[in-house]
């Protein structure tokens, strides 16, 4: 049983790496909030990446509740935002979201998998 959780959790983070990787494709190479801001398509697909992180990273937690990356709850959290409070989730906290926190989770992730 223990082996199907850690493969469970190996699955996850590799959807987590994926998802982080599109993030970055999505945007340009030149971060410019404004351009972000106005472009429906990549605000649209860098949140539903940022879902997938966060419906990942509660699977993670599921399986092990004291699974150590950086603000796992918070990931979690802010998957929920999205879904449930669509409405309320501004472009400026998603812009955050992508410039200082996911390159934080993105080395965590990326040193697990190895």
């Amino acid at each position: 049983m223990q082996d199907n959780k850690q493969y469970d959790i190996l699955a996850c983070l590799k959807d987590i790496e994926q998802a982080i990787i599109e993030i970055y494709e999505f945007l340009p190479v030149e971060r410019n909030f404004y351009a972000f801001q106005n472009d429906l398509k990549t605000r649209k697909a860098v949140e539903r990446n940022i879902e997938i992180i966060g419906e990942a990273m509660d699977r993670i937690l599921k399986t092990n509740p004291n699974f150590e990356i950086t603000d796992s709850r918070k990931i979690v959290d802010t998957r929920n935002r999205i879904i449930h409070g669509y409405d309320s989730v501004s472009e400026d906290v998603i812009w955050l979201i992508v410039n200082r926190y996911l390159p934080i989770l993105e080395k965590q992730v990326k040193e697990m998998l190895k």
